[in-house]
């Protein structure tokens, strides 16, 4: 349910950034609440609800293709882990990730707008590996995933580097806490 709530989430956010700038490739800065909800530092920095943007950044999406990319990851891997590692810690795994591919960007590029919901992303890809190291399964595949995005994160321009490497960094040290131990099945 969390994975289909966050996806669901952000759709909306994206579809009233869009609706509110009249474009569907620069929903930021043409939408009053893409600029509420934008993580910039400067804004950050402005009053004492300036830091909820460590989150809401992680919801909003700067054009139909960053939600589309960014959606389709979340579908292809958040169900498996949140089947494995169950709603209340998935939704762990993706507020602080979100929170800190935050604090990276704030701290590295402090004056670099940034959005999106790829820092959780990387820490559920953390995450999926060790859910296949877990299972005993063959980690080829999630471990490809993840090199795959870390190296696209080095090529592609106007990446958030710091984002993604905040949020792997911060699924790195979830990913075995959070895999320990399947949670106790629902009656």
């Amino acid at each position: 349910p969390a994975t289909a709530a966050i996806a669901a989430l952000c759709i909306a956010v994206f579809a009233i950034a869009a609706a509110q700038s009249s474009s569907l490739s620069n929903t930021v800065w043409g939408s009053p609440l893409g600029i509420r909800m934008v993580l910039y530092g400067p804004f950050v920095a402005e009053g004492p609800l300036g830091w909820l943007r460590l989150l809401t950044a992680g919801f909003l999406h700067l054009d139909l293709s960053h939600l589309f990319v960014n959606m389709l990851m979340l579908v292809l891997i958040g169900g498996e882990i949140e089947r494995f590692i169950g709603t209340a810690r998935f939704v762990v795994a993706w507020v602080v990730g979100t929170l800190a591919s935050s604090a990276a960007v704030l701290a590295m590029a402090f004056d670099t707008p940034t959005a999106g919901a790829s820092g959780a992303l990387f820490a559920l890809l953390a995450v999926l590996v060790a859910i296949a190291y877990r299972r005993s399964s063959d980690l080829r595949a999630p471990i490809a995933l993840l090199v795959l995005n870390v190296a696209f994160t080095f090529i592609a321009p106007g990446v958030s580097v710091w984002g993604h490497l905040g949020g792997l960094a911060a699924g790195v040290l979830l990913a075995w806490p959070l895999t320990f131990s399947p949670p106790i099945p629902r009656h």
